[in-house]
């Protein structure tokens, strides 16, 4: 008589095992996905945990009056001095300082050390379970039974991680309070990681397998689920995301759903499936969410309600050669905040019926009546007032768009018709920021960057009147290629810049990277490379001596040389430079101007820009021995720049 376990080989002699490691590789192979789910677990706990915390402690901080201080009262003490009530708040931004704004840098990539360190956590977690205890009962070390198959386990446990990662309506996000255009480093990353994971698996079952087993459908499904990952690998590098973003979306789109079901069948065979198959209800929970907001958002488009047919109809306009400013009447029940994104199905542009693209809102979802937006008091220019396409920046969705291949040169030579365009919405998406703890803002943006910025600069202005806002000042930088790109939001700016409320100091620093300033015939004022003319404060902008054009004066001639620049004439607070900004200098010149209180700086922009606001964030300015010596609190967004 024989068992799976053990056999006889003869009258008298006891049983054996046929396979004594056979239990044992089995029970870790069930029992480490567990485990390294548990600390996966813990690890977006802690996550949570600390946004809370970071959160807590800076409400608390502005109850106990820290960020209510004066600035002249606190500079005017002695540097030296020591507050140990800061403690908190020091220790915070020194985490903030040492987590996201230290970079390593490889070529064209950057990851600050948050990504480095949970990349290398996760790589840690999944090869040590991998090839921990992998010593058979006979004393070989390393044995590619013992590890081989517990690959494939840990493999299908992570499927529905990267899938969750790489969904826009995601639990993580709910539990971290991290928006998912941040998640989605983690969602590259984990899958990579797995891709390699997945070729030690399967390099471990080559050798060992009988050619003849290629016949059976589970190999088949697992060679295919291997196959469809290599590739979506190898398309999802940057260069090709970013140069040919609409290939990306599709062949992603049809290599997901042939690893999942590869790795469905392929896992099925040895009852792991279970892994699996969360995947396709995460993914299909985020179909469903993004298709019910379609309907909500976009019900006018199916026929239903007044206006139906007509009131999804975008209008487009070719602001400069490389810029498209669509304009769309706001979708009932849809409500956004500055600095959200949504994405737009445009059937009539895209190759596609349903393809979506990402854009961010660069208009404000204001509470103002529109009477009150168009017929301001304190606004000097009638002609202003009457325009339509301004106070859209206050009702409307508006949405700058940078012109480049594919679908945005299809929109741009429609724009250039000036023709309009049947789009569906779908968000918002994003985080939302709360700009009204802060007593001071810097808004930096590069290019079509202005569209996360402009709307936050909207929002403090208006938070600001209604007495919501703490903020005493705003520094708006922008940099442009050509000064003509100033006429994609000259209009807009200059409204604002007249309701402003006396209370509220608005700087707004254009700078001019091309060779294109505007000639007025006549000699400018030359800013040094230590001083500027804006304002009181005498703040280093420039890394040049730049040809400087100070807003407010000789206005005449900026008109009558360049009408599109009339609507920022009169304002003395508006100053365009050429050059590129030294942003370390203006950062800690701002921060300077802010002791004692909260400083907020989000910059959306190049890689270039993003950089030098990191390292003009890092220490002195913004470490833990400026703050507890009466400096200002320092907060960093950063923003994301194109699809990559």
């Amino acid at each position: 008589m024989t068992s799976l376990s053990t056999s006889t080989t003869g009258a008298g002699k006891s049983a054996v095992p046929l396979n004594p490691d056979k239990a044992i590789r089995i029970q870790r192979a069930n029992e480490y996905p567990h485990e390294v789910w548990f600390f996966l677990a813990c690890l977006i706990a802690l996550v949570a945990v600390s946004r809370l915390l970071s959160f807590v402690c800076s409400k608390v901080s502005r109850h106990n009056g820290l960020s209510s201080q004066d600035p002249e009262k606190s500079s005017s003490h002695s540097k030296a001095v020591v507050n140990f009530r800061n403690l908190p708040l020091a220790l915070i931004n020194l985490f903030r300082v040492v987590a996201f704004r230290f970079t390593l840098d490889f070529g064209s990539y950057s990851l600050n050390l948050t990504e480095v360190i949970l990349t290398l956590m996760y790589m840690a977690a999944l090869f040590t379970w991998t090839f921990i205890n992998t010593t058979n009962v006979s004393g070989g070390k390393f044995d590619v039974s013992y590890w081989s198959n517990r690959a494939g386990a840990l493999i299908a446990s992570q499927i529905p991680l990267i899938t969750a990662l790489g969904t826009k309506n995601n639990i993580i996000t709910f539990i971290t309070g991290v928006p998912y255009e941040k998640l989605n480093y983690l969602h590259r990353m984990a899958a990579r990681v797995v891709f390699v994971l997945v070729w030690v698996h399967a390099g471990a079952k080559v050798s060992s397998k009988d050619p003849d087993e290629l016949d059976q459908t589970w190999l088949r499904c697992g060679i295919l689920a291997a196959s469809s990952l290599t590739s979506l690998c190898i398309i999802s590098v940057r260069p090709v995301r970013s140069r040919a973003y609409e290939f990306f979306f599709y062949t992603h789109l049809v290599l997901v759903l042939l690893f999942l079901v590869g790795a469905y069948r392929h896992s099925e065979e040895f009852s792991y499936q279970t892994y699996v198959w969360p995947s396709f209800v995460i993914w299909g929970v985020d179909r469903i969410v993004r298709v019910f907001r379609l309907v909500v958002f976009n019900h006018s488009y199916f026929g239903f309600g007044s206006g139906a047919g007509t009131a999804l109809d975008a209008t487009t306009e070719l602001l400069t050669p490389k810029c498209v400013r669509l304009t769309l009447k706001r979708p009932p029940h849809f409500k956004w905040a500055p600095g959200q994104v949504a994405y737009l199905i445009t059937p009539g542009v895209s190759s596609l019926p349903f393809e979506s693209h990402p854009f961010t809102i660069a208009s404000y979802d204001s509470q103002m009546s529109l009477k009150e937006i168009t017929s301001s008091a304190a606004s000097t220019d009638s002609d202003l007032n009457s325009t339509p396409t301004t106070s859209s920046y206050w009702k409307e969705l508006v949405f700058l768009i940078n012109v480049q291949e594919g679908f945005t040169k299809r929109l741009g030579d429609i724009a250039a018709r000036k023709g309009s365009v049947k789009v569906y919405i779908d968000g918002p998406y994003g985080c939302s920021h709360n700009s009204n703890l802060h007593d001071t803002i810097v808004l930096i943006a590069g290019g079509t960057g202005v569209s996360h910025t402009l709307p936050i600069l909207l929002n403090t202005i208006e938070g600001v009147q209604n007495g919501k806002s703490a903020c005493k000042r705003v520094t708006f930088i922008w940099c442009i290629r050509d000064s003509r790109n100033i006429n994609w939001i000259s209009s807009v700016l200059a409204k604002a810049l007249s309701i402003t409320p006396d209370s509220l100091k608005v700087d707004v620093r254009i700078f001019v990277t091309g060779s294109d300033v505007p000639d007025l015939g006549y000699e400018l004022p030359e800013a040094t490379p230590s001083t500027s003319s804006v304002g009181c404060a005498q703040t280093p902008v420039s890394e040049k001596a730049p040809k400087t054009i100070a807003f407010g004066n000789q206005c005449d001639d900026l008109i009558e040389n360049f009408p599109s620049l009339s609507s920022l004439a009169p304002f003395r607070s508006v100053t365009m430079m050429q050059g590129r900004p030294s942003l370390a200098t203006l950062l800690q010149g701002e921060a300077e101007e802010t002791r004692g209180g909260s400083m907020w700086v989000t910059v959306c922009g190049s890689r270039s820009i993003a950089s030098a606001v990191r390292k003009g964030l890092r220490f002195p300015v913004a470490g833990p021995s400026t703050l507890l010596r009466g400096g200002a609190t320092v907060s960093l967004h950063v923003e994301s720049f194109g699809y990559a």
